[in-house]
């Protein structure tokens, strides 16, 4: 459908779609002037901080590779020949740090790897026990949170269906959304400034992973938004194609003003409307329709 609309949604991750920083500085707790348990909030962040990293290096290769950390996954599939990983010993292949071609393979490699557990979710890489305990934290910290981490997701959900009726859709490849009711395509990217392996490791254990495909992450660390934000256009772009940016920071607000895209600033202050609970489809469909105008489709309807 040459007409059909595609709404690329660029997230944040740290105190947008997760809550994490916060809780580990207490500003979360400080922001509900004494209505929230700030020694609790940093206990919850400290439990996750320890589940991140070990699930990081113990099933993706993050001691190995931090310091080789790429902005996305695909980002040396040239150097990846194929070869049949199956038997591959990746603790004796002699892997340092990729500046040469060789090792820009090894590194390859393991991103291949990395794509497959990520495409595979955690129930096929952690046992009952660890799945237990990732259970209980995550509604812990929901519950801590008055349902921030369960509402986020609900809109990604939302969003993905272009619809407040996230059953009203059909996935297709590549983690992107058809919506059956008005024909348009609703893509979720994530721009994070964390390294790129931890941000997987995030978005499997708050559960975006279904949400959020591998290709569509990004790191920051090294390039900077404003660098992830021009490879997505180029990635996504024709001419109707919309792009919206959703964080808490100030660089992924300036990154979004300089490519002439709608951003909306969340707010971790609990009277705020663009934090969660409390952002909703409709917003972000205002925010779409005052750069693109309002097209007869979908983010305003109810």
């Amino acid at each position: 459908m040459n007409n059909q609309i595609t709404n690329v949604y660029i997230w944040d991750m740290d105190e947008t779609l997760i809550l994490l920083k916060s809780l580990l500085n207490g500003s979360y707790a400080e922001a509900f002037a004494g209505l929230k348990d700030a020694q609790k909030g940093v206990e919850i962040g400290k439990m996750w901080e320890k589940h991140i990293l070990q699930i990081s290096d113990d099933f993706f290769f993050y001691e190995q590779i931090e310091n080789c950390n790429k902005p996305f996954l695909e980002a040396l599939s040239k150097y990846d020949d194929g070869q049949d990983l199956s038997d591959y010993d990746f603790n004796q292949d002699g892997f340092s740090p990729p500046h040469d071609d060789l090792n820009k393979r090894k590194l390859a490699y393991r991103h291949r790897i990395i794509a497959n557990k990520y495409k595979q979710g955690l129930h096929n890489i952690l046992d009952q026990e660890m799945m237990d305990l990732w259970d209980a934290l995550y509604k812990m910290t929901d519950e801590y949170t008055d349902g921030w981490l369960s509402s986020a997701r609900a809109l990604l959900e939302q969003c993905l269906a272009g619809n407040e009726d996230p059953t009203i859709c059909n996935t297709v490849a590549g983690g992107v959304v058809r919506s059956n009711a008005t024909g348009s395509r609703h893509i979720n990217v994530l721009v994070t400034s964390g390294s790129l392996i931890p941000s997987l490791v995030k978005c499997l254990l708050f559960r975006l992973d279904n949400l959020i495909s591998h290709e569509n992450v990004y790191s920051s660390w090294d390039v900077g938004k404003l660098q992830c934000f021009q490879w997505i256009k180029e990635r996504f772009d024709n001419r109707n194609t919309r792009f919206c940016a959703i964080g808490d920071g100030w660089e992924e607000c300036e990154a979004a003003q300089a490519m002439n895209w709608p951003f909306i600033k969340v707010d971790l202050r609990p009277n705020s409307s663009h934090r969660f609970p409390g952002l909703t489809l409709r917003t972000v469909g205002f925010y779409f329709s005052i750069v693109y105008g309002n097209p007869d489709s979908e983010n305003d309807d109810d």
